[in-house]
């Protein structure tokens, strides 16, 4: 199995984003994007998802840094999964924290769609938007060109239902990226075709 890495550059007027994933990594994280909660919930991700994931991010103002972040994350994971030949494909997570339970289901079938059931209440984020999330997830599930459904079934606090999110974003993907050794270098798709 080649190496399931990806270095992902990108600098606009508004920000300029320094990212680094390895898919088969062991949970390390550096997070730098000057917003306290969201590296907070990326790491959650990294650690959950056994990824190792570097950002290095600058940006004039929170939404186009979280923006530009998920491009880049997005990408990344696109490029690191290459052909996707053997992959497990689909898989699902649901993980509790607390008062929150959230569920997310990935499909890495080269189709960028994302359906989202996120009812926060605008509590307790630090100055973080819960907007954002959704913002990110859309923008993610885009560039990664996967199906994305997630929900936070239920929940009080707003910290930990997006931290339970990003969690059980981690374990799904995680999942769904791990090579099953029974169909060794073919595609998991009737189609013979993974991109659309």
């Amino acid at each position: 199995m080649a190496n399931r890495e990806s270095i992902v550059k990108r600098e606009t007027k508004e920000t300029n984003i320094n990212l680094e994933l390895n898919i088969d990594g062991r949970g390390r994280w550096e997070m730098n994007t000057g917003i306290r909660m969201f590296d907070h919930l990326l790491s959650q991700l990294a650690q959950h998802g056994l990824f190792d994931i570097k950002i290095s991010a600058t940006g004039v103002d929170q939404h186009h840094l979280v923006e530009d972040v998920a491009i880049c994350l997005g990408k990344a994971l696109g490029e690191a999964l290459g052909e996707k030949r053997g992959i497990i494909r689909m898989a699902d997570a649901a993980v509790p924290m607390d008062d929150a339970l959230a569920m997310v289901v990935v499909d890495l079938s080269g189709r960028g769609y994302h359906v989202l059931d996120l009812p926060f209440s605008d509590n307790d984020m630090a100055g973080f938007p819960t907007d954002l999330i959704r913002h990110f997830l859309e923008t993610f599930a885009i560039e990664a060109r996967l199906n994305l459904h997630a929900k936070i079934a239920y929940g009080t606090n707003d910290h930990h239902k997006a931290e339970a999110l990003f969690k059980a974003l981690g374990r799904a993907l995680d999942a769904a990226t791990r090579i099953d050794e029974r169909i060794s270098g073919e595609l998991p798709t009737t189609k013979e075709f993974l991109e659309g």
